[in-house]
């Protein structure tokens, strides 16, 4: 008896440094669950349900059959197909072309830092205020247009934004250009923990110039390109703003992204239960992502500490 009670005013007199650190963090968390956690997990549940009349009335449990009324809804997978172009395309620039970038900044120059600061400007402009200097980059009388007529190329110029052939190819420039400078940071990180010995001693193995980028830097960088792939897939998953400002999705939904889609089905069409499903879906597809992100970067690990 005596025993039990000595152990209950022990864990009593340490419960106060126990709970210090939950207490911190007890704000944050009921900040996250309120705005978060709790969005999320209703936002699953109205993917199986539906709303009858209007969204004042409570919604009615349908089961699966907004999953069913995605399988058949042409127009979202016509969004699922330029998503995939966005990643089939703006995804390999964005991995290899901040890297090229990165080993051109990382080099010992006068006035380097200048050359890294506008590399980075477009990382920190708002991407409202970018698309719309883009959009009228691309309009019909824009410089992109009157740069091509001055120079004969395009005559009659090029509708950038108003041909289904053109928007979304234009709309993932803007993207491609705001993403270069972010990721060229993260290379340069990598860049620069590579020790310059390891440089010096393939230059006296006879592996200089880009033969020494490919022998050395490729192999050393493999964590940072993988990381940068899988982040650069799930922001290509993810584009809207760019999207909402410069195309609304046009013309016939040729630039139209899921997340798009989903916006308009939840704001525009008061589509709620059926913008939940294609949400949950969009949210699988970005776990698959960040979970073959993880196995990437423990593989890579692992076979750098063997």
């Amino acid at each position: 008896m005596a025993s039990s009670q000595f152990r209950w005013s022990s864990w009593l007199k340490g419960a106060p440094s126990q709970l210090t650190p939950y207490l911190f963090l007890a704000p944050a968390l009921i900040a996250l669950g309120l705005t978060v956690f709790f969005p999320a997990v209703q936002a699953f549940y109205l993917s199986f349900t539906r709303y009858e009349y209007d969204l004042t009335q409570p919604p009615v449990w349908i089961g699966l059959k907004n999953f069913q009324r995605l399988l058949s809804d042409r127009v979202f997978w016509q969004t699922v197909g330029n998503t995939l172009l966005y990643l089939g395309i703006a995804v390999p620039i964005l991995v290899t072309l901040p890297l090229a970038l990165a080993i051109l900044v990382n080099q010992k120059l006068r006035g380097i830092h200048w050359f890294r600061v506008a590399y980075y400007v477009p990382v920190v402009i708002s991407m409202v205020v970018a698309g719309i200097a883009w959009k009228w980059l691309y309009a019909e009388r824009g410089f992109f247009n009157q740069f091509l007529q001055a120079l004969r190329i395009a005559p009659q110029g090029i509708p950038w934004l108003t041909s289904p052939n053109w928007a979304i190819f234009s709309v993932m420039i803007v993207t491609i250009w705001k993403g270069l400078g972010y990721y060229m940071v993260i290379y340069l990180a990598g860049l620069q923990a590579i020790p310059q010995e390891l440089y010096e001693a393939g230059t006296i193995d006879g592996s200089d110039g880009l033969k020494q980028h490919w022998d050395i830097t490729l192999p050393l960088m493999r964590p940072y390109l993988f990381l940068v792939a899988v982040i650069s897939a799930i922001s290509a998953t993810k584009v809207f703003e760019e999207v909402y400002i410069m195309t609304q999705g046009g013309p016939r939904n040729s630039s139209k992204t899921v997340v798009y889609y989903l916006y308009e089905q939840a704001f525009q069409n008061l589509e709620m239960s059926y913008a939940c499903a294609i949400g949950l879906v969009m949210f699988l597809a970005i776990l698959a992502l960040s979970v073959l992100r993880l196995l990437l970067e423990r593989g890579t690990s692992q076979s750098n500490t063997v």
